[in-house]
């Protein structure tokens, strides 16, 4: 049997909130179906961001705005609050820059590769679970210290670009040269759903399998975590053993080993850590456990003066460096230059310091000029240190400070921007010219845009190839479809699908697509041989091949239809193409095509649900679509689950018509995830389906959605419906069109 993983979990996580919900002293709290049964399909993951939420005009243009923002002036006004320390929340040092740092990392820290979820785009620090995670003890400060900012610019200025600004701000500030910054992102207006683990507890960790690997798609190590613990696993103070730890979760955040001694060294070359006194005895609740009154403001500390010298937010006390509020070489310069052993603070936690004699003063208090104290050292920080792959970077960072310098500039810039997808997002004065790889970079057009009557040239010939309509929409499809809503990556835009490694992955059926795009880019050579002026690219035709198959499938069903199709896509090359990034794209299931690796231990039908979300469908869009592509018959490997119809290769609403049709009765077959579905008065075999098909009618939902399609006037609004969400994922990935 096929085995529930994350996404179920994800499911059940929901049911156990809105459970916890309804069992609340309010007695007019309605219960959720989720409520009376747990295990009933979830669509809600195709309904977040509701517009509804946004109170912002509709067709308001962010880019825009910010674009007209005078950038200096801004970052200037960031500065000042930099270092007017307030006395609600007093500086560390003076200066509020390690902190606001410590913000646009935590901001941006939660991107993941696997699934492209996380990251700074959207504002999510604002919202519950972020804003309330452990990790995230006291930033709740930070955004309210930057208020006056956000008021003062509104909507012109989105919390998720104010929030990385500000750690540019900040490092620039303290004598960093940055490498730039990019706006352009739009913010969230409610908590995005996002399955950040299996456990229920924070700081709780039930998140490894076969020795200490952690499940996909999760990063993180605990729940409530950033990263990892700076103690090392489950506290346990051994670098080694923490810097497996590390080396897991950077590489899935899309960081390589160099990259992350530069973030770390970086990043702890400023502030401090605060642990005072131990939390459990200080500490309130969250802000999403706080009462009304305290209005979002959380972990109300209630030892001393409760901030300033008596903060705790992680529980560790001490600063790396002497001069926690510059750039310098410090951090390494102490790494290398002490033995360090580990102390077991006031706080709980335990930390490394130095046993050299006269280390003791290095460092000056944050907040008593009478006082100092020695530098530490996390147990991490120590993993730099005893990890012969980290100590070989770290030392060549420690002799070489401008290489060290240019090394962090980049990371910090690629941890900030990663989840902002391609550089033609990129919005403002200080946009890097420079191009990196992990940008997916496709190349600029150079050439005239073919015209309405090249495209019904091209047209033709690609009819001329006599390639059936089904090979023509799931070549389409399968370039089309990598897209991710997520982190703005893949797409049809590139025509990656025939560079590595999209030209090895199963799901797409290798030699079949080779020789369907050996057709294609024998027609763009020959047009663009004669049109010098006026070039067509491969990534154009694949998507155009898609329309004039949906337009023969339409045609043959009686329908003539014309699918919108806008030209413009440029063909990248395989240097421009990272293997290893683009590998997390590959599917592991795709309900759209029936496709499941074998190695795939997850619920097909969360995996849909996943999958049409990261396509930013809305349920009833998922449900035209699935169905139309049923009928066309692009199924991977030619399997004919859920192929509703005795017409293959017409586009028609026979897969709704069939599939609620009660003279057919559905049984389990052997074969895991596979169902039969037999005449009811013959027992006649008619059908075989995968959960996937079937839960169009055993989701009430999803039901009615099919009941609308299935209906005898349905039928060319089926096409029409199916046309247009094609044409939106065809086009998922066309950032310039907005531009044009």
């Amino acid at each position: 049997m096929l085995k529930k993983n994350i996404f179920v979990m994800l499911l059940l996580a929901l049911s156990l909130n809105t459970y916890a919900k309804q069992n609340s002293s309010d007695p007019l709290d309605p219960k959720s179906n989720q409520f009376w049964w747990p295990n009933r399909i979830n669509l809600e993951a195709l309904r977040q961001h509701s517009p509804e939420s946004n109170p912002l005009d509709q067709g308001f243009d962010y880019a825009k705005a910010f674009s007209k923002i005078d950038l200096k002036q801004l970052k200037a006004d960031i500065e000042k609050v930099m270092k007017t320390s307030q006395e609600w929340w007093p500086a560390d040092y003076g200066h509020y820059g390690p902190f606001f740092i410590r913000m646009a990392w935590h901001s941006a820290g939660t991107y993941r590769t696997l699934d492209g979820r996380g990251g700074a785009a959207g504002g999510q620090l604002r919202f519950e679970p972020l804003n309330s995670w452990p990790d995230n003890a006291n930033l709740d400060k930070a955004r309210r210290l930057l208020w006056p900012i956000k008021k003062k610019y509104g909507r012109s200025l989105s919390w998720a670009d104010l929030m990385v600004l500000t750690g540019n701000v900040a490092l620039e500030s303290m004598g960093f040269e940055t490498l730039g910054f990019a706006g352009g992102r739009t913010d969230d207006w409610e908590a995005d759903m996002v399955y950040w683990g299996p456990e229920t507890t924070f700081l709780a960790s039930k998140r490894h399998h076969r020795g200490r690997q952690l499940k996909k798609p999760l990063a993180a190590t605990r729940m409530g975590l950033i990263y990892v613990n700076p103690e090392g696993p489950n506290g346990n103070g051994d670098p080694m053993a923490a810097a497996k730890d590390i080396r897991e979760t950077f590489g899935r955040m899309a960081m390589n080993d160099e990259e992350t001694v530069a973030l770390i060294a970086g990043g702890h070359t400023f502030g401090k850590g605060h642990g005072a006194k131990k939390p459990e005895k200080c500490v309130g609740p969250a802000p999403a456990g706080e009462k009304i009154e305290a209005q979002g403001f959380g972990w109300k500390n209630k030892c001393g003066k409760g901030n300033a010298e008596d903060t705790i937010t992680g529980g560790l006390e001490g600063a790396w460096s002497s001069n926690p509020i510059a750039w310098t070489n410090q951090y390494l310069d102490n790494l290398f230059a002490f033995d360090w052993v580990k102390k077991k603070q006031a706080g709980g936690g335990t930390v490394w310091i130095p046993k050299n004699k006269g280390t003791d003063k290095l460092v000056p208090d944050a907040h008593d000029k009478s006082k100092r104290h020695a530098p530490i050292m996390f147990t991490t920080d120590m993993s730099l240190k005893f990890d012969p792959a980290y100590k070989k970077i770290a030392l060549r960072f420690q002799k070489n400070p401008k290489e060290f310098a240019q090394a962090f500039a980049q990371a910090w810039f690629k941890l900030t921007h990663r989840d902002m997808g391609p550089r033609s997002r990129y919005v403002g004065s200080e946009v890097p010219k420079e191009t990196m790889t992990w940008q997916d970079p496709i190349p600029k057009r150079e050439h005239k845009l073919i015209s309405s009557r090249d495209i019904k040239k091209l047209k033709r010939a690609i009819k001329d190839t006599k390639i059936s309509a089904s090979e023509l929409v799931r070549l389409a499809w399968a370039s089309a479809s990598t897209f991710r809503a997520t982190d703005m990556r893949g797409g049809a835009n590139g025509a990656r699908i025939h560079l590595a490694p999209q030209n090895t992955w199963e799901v797409n059926e290798p030699k079949k697509t080779e020789a369907s795009l050996k057709a294609l880019k024998e027609i763009q050579a020959k047009f663009n041989k004669k049109n010098k002026r006026k070039q067509v690219s491969l990534a154009d035709l694949i998507v155009l091949s898609g329309s004039v198959g949906i337009e023969m499938a339409a045609n043959k069903g009686g329908y003539a239809i014309t699918v919108p199709f806008s030209p413009g896509r440029m063909d990248a090359t395989q240097e421009q193409t990272d293997v290893q990034s683009f590998a997390v794209l590959e599917p592991k299931a795709d309900g759209f095509r029936n496709y499941y690796a074998k190695d795939n231990i997850s619920s097909p039908i969360a995996l849909m649900i996943d999958k049409s979300a990261t396509l930013d469908l809305s349920a009833p869009e998922m449900t035209v679509l699935l169905g139309g592509l049923r009928v066309l018959d692009i199924n991977t490997n030619g399997n004919n689950h859920g192929v509703l119809t005795q017409r293959k290769g017409i586009l028609s609403n026979d897969f709704f018509i069939n599939l609620l049709d009660m003279s057919t009765q559905w049984e389990k077959a052997k074969e895991d995830n596979v169902y039969i579905g037999t005449d009811r008065k013959s027992q006649a075999k008619k059908w075989t389906a995968t959960s996937v098909d079937l839960m169009f009618g055993s989701s009430s939902e999803l039901r009615a959605i099919a009941e609308v399609y299935a209906a005898d006037d349905a039928k060319e609004k089926f096409v029409q419906d199916f046309v247009k969400v094609w044409t939106k994922v065809m086009e998922l990935d066309r950032f310039d069109l907005a531009q044009r």
